[in-house]
C-alpha cells in the first residue's frame, strides 16, 4: 500500500490524488517531500490500478516552492558535491514526472512558485482557479531561472519568448495571464476546482490507457528528434496500439453502432 508520509495521498475509481499537506507554510518542499514525491511517481509507473494523477495543495497555496528555512537555510552549509546531489535530486522529481506513462492533472488552488510553478509546468494538465498565480522565482534568490527543468520545458509551452521573460524576471503570473499565454488550460472558481480536476481525471481513467501512456511517451520523445524520426517513431507507437485490445474495442463498437443504424 502506498503511504507517504509527508504529503496525502488517496487512491478513487482509477484516480490518485496527490494532496500536499503543509498549509500554514504554503506547502513549501522539505527534502523529505521531494524525495517521498520522486519516488511515488516511480512506483506509480508499474501501480496498475492507477490511471490518472491529480495534484494539488491544501489550504490557500498549491506550493510555494522550497522551504526556506528547512531546505534554503541549510544548503547554505554544504559544499557543492552535496549542493548538486540536492539539485540532481529535485531534478529527478521532475523526470520522474514526465516519464510516467500516465496523464497528470494540477489542480492549482492557490500560489504556485519556484519549484511549486516547475511541478506544475511538469503536469501534462493545468486548471488553476481564478486567485491562482505562477511565479518562477529563482533569479529573485540568486539561482539560474534554469531549474528543475523549466528552461526545457517551459519554451515549449509557452515559447521562448515568454519564457526568457519568465524565468529572468520571476515576475508572478496571474491565473488569466497564464490561460492567455497557454500556461494553464482553463480557469474556474475555487468551489469548483476539484470537480473539474477529478472530471478531467476520471475522463482519462477510463480512456484507453496504453493508448494515452504512448500518446505521453512521444510527446516527450518528439521534442528533441527532427521530423522524419518523429514520423517513424508513431507509425511503431500506433502499429503497437493496434496490437492492444482497446482497438478491437473500439472497432467492435463501431461496426455494432452501424449495425444499429442498418437495423433502424
Amino acid at each position: 500500500m502506498i503511504q507517504p508520509k509527508s504529503f496525502r495521498y488517496q487512491e478513487d475509481a482509477g484516480v490518485a490524488t496527490i494532496t500536499l499537506d503543509r498549509p500554514d507554510r504554503l506547502n513549501a518542499l522539505t527534502f523529505e517531500v521531494y524525495g517521498e514525491l520522486r519516488d511515488l511517481f516511480h512506483v506509480l509507473r508499474s501501480h496498475d490500478p492507477v490511471k490518472a494523477v491529480i495534484v494539488t495543495g491544501e489550504g490557500r497555496g498549491f506550493c510555494s516552492g522550497g522551504d526556506v528555512e528547512a531546505i534554503i537555510g541549510e544548503l547554505l552549509g554544504r559544499d557543492t558535491t552535496e549542493l548538486l546531489a540536492f539539485t540532481r535530486m529535485t531534478g529527478s522529481l521532475i523526470a520522474s514526472m514526465r516519464a510516467l506513462p500516465k496523464p497528470i492533472i494540477a489542480a492549482v488552488n492557490g500560489v504556485a512558485a519556484g519549484a511549486g510553478a516547475v511541478i506544475a509546468l511538469a503536469a501534462d494538465f493545468r486548471i488553476a482557479v481564478h486567485s491562482a498565480s505562477i511565479a518562477f522565482l529563482f533569479t529573485r534568490v540568486g539561482l539560474a531561472g534554469a531549474d528543475m527543468g523549466a528552461a526545457y520545458l517551459l519554451p515549449r509551452v509557452v515559447g521562448l519568448a515568454r519564457a526568457t521573460e519568465l524565468l529572468m524576471l520571476g515576475d508572478r503570473v496571474s491565473a488569466d495571464d497564464a490561460l492567455r499565454v497557454g500556461l494553464v488550460n482553463k480557469v474556474v472558481a475555487a468551489d469548483a476546482l476539484m470537480d473539474e480536476a477529478r472530471g478531467l481525471a476520471g475522463r482519462l481513467a477510463s480512456g484507453p490507457s496504453f493508448a494515452l501512456g504512448m500518446t505521453k511517451t512521444l510527446l516527450n520523445q518528439e521534442l528533441d528528434i527532427d521530423f522524419a524520426a518523429a514520423i517513424e517513431a508513431e507509425a511503431q507507437g500506433q502499429a503497437i496500439c493496434m496490437q492492444t485490445p482497446a482497438f478491437r474495442a473500439a472497432f467492435d463498437a463501431f461496426q455494432a453502432r452501424q449495425r444499429d443504424r442498418a437495423g433502424s
